[in-house]
């Protein structure tokens, strides 16, 4: 899985989010409100909410905010129910796009999704027309920057925890899970204490698609940003090789 840093891209798209951090703390913040409704406010026992914090705290979230939401999700019960929803389709040049939502309405959301692929000269899959060019894995980056351990005795820490794969990058280092291991692994290099730039569940995709037309480019990147421009959208994975 070596040769395809993810680091470059988690850091773009973080100094995206500083421009405007509401959403991606609005992201979060829904996530953690799902994740309270299915099992309770108590991270010690919901392993789901044990990651949807680390995900905050990766985008550094403030500890007071991501106790507000939780406090805000379980003493709530007439709150807004967000129901997940997927899509798939292509972008030019036949790239595969997944889009993840959590939404209040579907058909706000389905109608939006489908307007940002117009836009930009792509269309609406049916379910399942992509992302069996994808892999789900959990998927810790971190920052070489920001971790003193040598890659050895990380790469040993973290197959000992239970990861499937690790790899190092130019200047990152990137640990590959099963999807219902990642807790496990994450809370293990955690309490070794790795700092992590991302962590989280993620689709990867299998091959790569090399984009060089100029047009073409800019229509991708015009779906890309509408996308994860819409407060709905919690995710956006692509096979772009950017």
């Amino acid at each position: 899985m070596s040769g395809h840093s993810k680091f470059a891209n988690i850091k773009h798209k973080k100094e995206k989010n500083d421009a405007a951090r509401g959403k991606i703390f609005t992201i979060i913040g829904r996530e953690i409100a799902v994740a309270v409704k299915e099992g309770g406010s108590d991270p010690n026992n919901n392993s789901r909410l044990r990651d949807v914090i680390a995900k905050a705290k990766a985008n550094n979230m403030p500890n007071d905010t991501i106790d507000r939401g939780i406090k805000k999700a379980a003493g709530d019960a007439n709150s807004v129910n967000y129901e997940f929803a997927s899509y798939e389709g292509y972008g030019p040049n036949g790239t595969a796009i997944i889009v993840d939502a959590l939404t209040d309405n579907k058909n706000r959301t389905a109608a939006n999704v489908r307007s940002a692929f117009t836009k930009g000269n792509g269309n609406v899959g049916t379910p399942g027309c992509v992302s069996y060019m994808f892999d789900k894995k959990g998927q810790i980056v971190i920052d070489k920057e920001e971790c003193e351990m040598d890659p050895d005795d990380l790469m040993m820490l973290a197959l000992d925890a239970g990861a499937e794969d690790f790899s190092e990058e130019e200047d990152s280092y990137e640990v590959l899970t099963d999807p219902d291991g990642f807790s496990e692994v994450r809370q293990q290099l955690e309490g070794a204490g790795i700092k992590m730039a991302s962590a989280e569940v993620t689709m990867i995709p299998q091959t790569w698609v090399e984009v060089t037309d100029e047009e073409a480019v800019k229509n991708l990147q015009k779906i890309l940003d509408l996308l994860e421009d819409d407060d709905d959208v919690q995710a956006v994975y692509h096979n772009w090789d950017e």
